[in-house]
């Protein structure tokens, strides 16, 4: 009989690609639900900000107190490489610890019931075999590992070292891969992904990857996520709108939009020019602009904050990640204050919570009527009855779903894309009826 695996991965979707890769490297067990008849149970780790770290170590800890007596826990991934002395003294209820640099030899080190830290930071290539979780139709590809960036808030880099791209020849021929089996939607991921190649003395990576991805024959839509404001180019943004397989899609976390704040933050771009890349972004027809913003960073005062919830609002951004600042050791802002008080902090994110709903309804609303192709994913978790898509234009998980009620076509097959036309809006939620192939 084979051994039975459990396994999760926290945090964000490069974590996942890692995790995708000891599952490749697992092929062997038989994965399974329920984590009292594991064999073998892996936590893939986040260690970015407190709320991420309390939720790796709970679920550890969980996990510990249902699996079996003869059972291994293994803990991975950000957290456990960033306080790997700390956590080998302090949590005996795990059997393995490993970090960032040996998601490629998680079997010989669970054969071995071995920890280990290699001190280079693993970088997915072509040659790995990944298991693909989740989709039929859409994977994640990893550009690089590490960033050149230096945010006064951002501990990643300790962790995570220097910028280090694979090659385009590596990523090509990652993507092909996949598309031979079956994949044809594709998000090109990493820490900074318009600084792609530049550590390999190539300025202009991600246009160069465009040109070469919109040659490989079954590829039908591709996404850019994590584009850094710095490093991005308007000259790449209108390379992305001249593309006819990647979608107009904007991932540009701003953190904030006072000068002085982000000149504290170390950012390394003014104000004037995120608004005029953001303006540039806005201006294409169809364009999906998401961010990510920091709110209580160290010092930000009452007005500093206003500012930022003015410019969310009147901008209308399509998604919008809120933060609570974290004060993470190791980081330059760690050491300013005045610091805001948690208690001000959760009120300001709550107050710019209620601005990004309302540009997220307005952003839904605009699709109302349209007709656009959508991947149906599957039977959604709302209710059996109902379908789960998935417009091309947005990425997975984190935009939404198109529940889709109604059909002029029968015989719907999952992980296909079909012309799907938007009726009604219901709170957050969008409810479509399928009218035709795409």
């Amino acid at each position: 009989m084979k051994k039975k695996l459990h396994i999760v991965s926290l945090g964000c979707t490069k974590n996942l690609v890692d995790t995708e890769v000891m599952l490749g490297r697992l092929k062997n067990f038989t994965l399974t639900d329920e984590p009292e008849k594991a064999d073998v149970i892996i936590v893939n780790t986040c260690g970015f900000i407190d709320a991420a770290k309390e939720e790796s170590v709970q679920t550890v800890l969980n996990l510990h107190e249902t699996r079996r007596k003869d059972s291994l826990l293994v803990m991975a991934g950000c957290l456990s490489e960033r306080y790997k002395a700390e956590l080998k003294k302090e949590m005996p209820e795990v059997d393995i610890f490993t970090g960032v640099g040996d998601y490629d030899r998680i079997d010989e080190l669970i054969a071995k019931k071995e920890s280990r830290f290699t001190p280079h930071v693993f970088l997915v290539s072509e040659e790995h075999e990944r298991i693909v979780t989740g989709s039929g139709s859409h994977a994640y590809v990893k550009l690089a590992e590490g960033c050149n960036q230096t945010c006064s808030f951002c501990a990643i880099p300790g962790f995570k070292g220097k910028l280090h791209s694979r090659t385009l020849e590596s990523v090509v021929k990652e993507v092909r891969r996949l598309v031979d089996r079956g994949f044809y939607d594709f998000s090109f991921i990493s820490q900074d992904s318009s600084s792609y190649l530049r550590d390999q003395g190539i300025e202009d990576g991600l246009i160069e990857l465009i040109r070469v991805v919109e040659t490989i024959e079954g590829v039908k839509s591709a996404r850019i996520l994590y584009l850094y404001p710095s490093t991005t180019s308007p000259r790449l943004v209108e390379r992305i709108a001249s593309s006819s397989i990647f979608e107009n899609y904007f991932d540009m976390p701003i953190q904030h939009i006072n000068p002085r704040i982000l000149k504290t933050m170390k950012r390394g771009i003014g104000a004037d020019t995120i608004k005029s890349l953001l303006e540039h972004m806005r201006e294409i027809p169809g364009s999906f602009v998401r961010t990510s913003v920091i709110v209580g960073f160290p010092t930000e005062t009452d007005e500093e904050f206003e500012e930022l919830c003015g410019f969310v609002e009147t901008f209308g951004f399509d998604r919008v990640n809120i933060f609570e600042y974290s004060d993470e050791e190791g980081t330059s802002a760690y050491n300013l204050s005045p610091k805001i008080d948690p208690e001000t902090i959760r009120a300001r994110a709550e107050r710019l919570g209620e601005i990004v709903e309302r540009t997220t309804v307005a952003s839904l609303e605009k699709m109302v009527g349209h007709t656009c192709d959508m991947i149906v994913e599957g039977p959604s978790e709302e209710h059996e009855f109902l379908l789960s898509a998935r417009p091309l234009l947005w990425a997975p998980e984190i935009d939404g779903e198109v529940l889709v009620n109604d059909s002029d076509i029968e015989n719907i097959l999952y992980g296909k894309t079909y012309r799907v036309e938007v009726t009604e809006r219901v709170g957050l939620q969008l409810l479509g009826r399928i009218r035709s192939d795409a």
